[in-house]
């Protein structure tokens, strides 16, 4: 693919948003993961979007159809768990499983995901599910000055959406051991900023090479252009078992995205600090204190407080207002890690697994209460 000339950018409304999330597929009575991805496709009914395998057959991955509002592509995601659900299958939506064993997870039989886990080794051994949020650009200009401006805004998203604190039985110490996993992939860190597209089509084409893979869909990267979508892709963040909180994540992704594309960044971080960032994010998640571009901390919640204001007009605009100010609740539980660690602290891991699955399979009617 050409990119300069070949992408869809500008090829729909701007501004649209698409959501993937990828969901463990569990016993709906144990909780144990379950290897089970293609005899779920097998059963599965009509859905407006698309399930797809993922790279271990114990996760499938939720895709939304293009929407104009957060509102549509969280109904849409709704039902396609309920769709899941309907073939007997049970899920569990969380950065990690909380309770598999290293080694469980088979990897699905698909050139793709084969070629994967052998570039990977045992980087690929343990699953990760995530949150993946598109929103659609108008030309690739714009994309650039998004995928730019966006940058600075990583460690607030990754430490809001940190929700995988157990792994293996334990707790690792983390707010997100997705985020940590995932270090491990190449390719899977923030990227400097581009100068134009330009500059992110050579970059791609010189790394595709060195790494001796097909296309810039194999860079994991905590963002990217996405020009055969024609869309700026947010892969930061850790699935939702809540469906209240996705809709509060992609709202804000939605409106920074918009804000970004139209103002452009304030300030370009260097990578080590949003490195710094993310890791603290992971750390600690919405308890801790991130680095702004002095290196001087703050905490999460000044710094989301702060953002908020900064998208006040395009929540409106967006038509989101209800779906940010979930956030606040987000916040108060402290996050998807703090609220796994409070049920674990009074009841154990088999409590962290049964309560992520309520969650998951509880909410397939809650934008109907909204």
């Amino acid at each position: 693919m050409d990119l300069d000339r070949d992408n869809r950018f500008g090829s729909g409304e701007p501004f649209t948003i698409g959501v993937e999330e990828e969901l463990f597929l569990v016993d709906p009575l144990t909780g144990r993961q379950t290897n089970t991805s293609g005899a779920v496709l097998e059963r599965l009914g009509e859905v407006e979007g698309r399930v797809e395998r993922e790279l271990h057959a114990c996760q499938v991955e939720l895709i939304t159809n293009v929407h104009s509002s957060v509102g549509e592509a969280v109904s849409a995601l709704r039902e396609m768990r309920r769709a899941v659900l309907a073939t007997g299958a049970g899920i569990l939506a969380s950065g990690t499983h909380p309770s598999a064993r290293e080694g469980d997870a088979a990897i699905t039989h698909k050139e793709r995901y084969e070629r994967i886990h052998y570039l990977l080794g045992d980087a690929a051994v343990t699953p990760i599910a995530g949150l993946h949020i598109h929103v659609g650009m108008p030309d690739a200009e714009t994309a650039i000055r998004a995928f730019n401006g966006l940058r600075r805004d990583l460690p607030l998203l990754q430490a809001l959406a940190a929700n995988s604190p157990f792994l293996h039985g334990r707790d690792t110490g983390l707010a997100s051991a997705r985020e940590v996993l995932l270090r491990e992939w190449p390719r899977s860190g923030v990227p400097r900023a581009m100068r134009d597209f330009a500059d992110f089509s050579e970059m791609s084409r010189v790394l595709a090479r060195a790494a001796d893979v097909p296309d810039y869909t194999f860079f994991w990267w905590r963002l990217r252009p996405h020009p055969r979508l024609g869309t700026v892709e947010i892969r930061a963040l850790d699935a939702q078992a809540s469906l209240a909180d996705t809709a509060a994540l992609v709202a804000l992704v939605h409106c920074l995205a918009r804000e970004a594309a139209e103002s452009g960044p304030d300030g370009d971080p260097p990578p080590e600090l949003i490195e710094e960032g993310m890791f603290r994010a992971a750390r600690f998640g919405v308890e801790g204190e991130l680095p702004d571009v002095h290196g001087s901390r703050r905490a999460v919640s000044e710094i989301l407080e702060d953002a908020l204001a900064r998208v006040e007009f395009r929540a409106r605009e967006l038509g989101c207002v209800e779906e940010l100010a979930l956030l606040s609740d987000l916040l108060r539980r402290g996050g998807g890690a703090g609220a796994q660690r409070a049920t674990h602290q009074i009841a154990g891991i088999d409590a962290v697994v049964r309560q992520l699955i309520e969650l998951t399979t509880a909410e397939v009617s809650w934008s109907q209460a909204h």
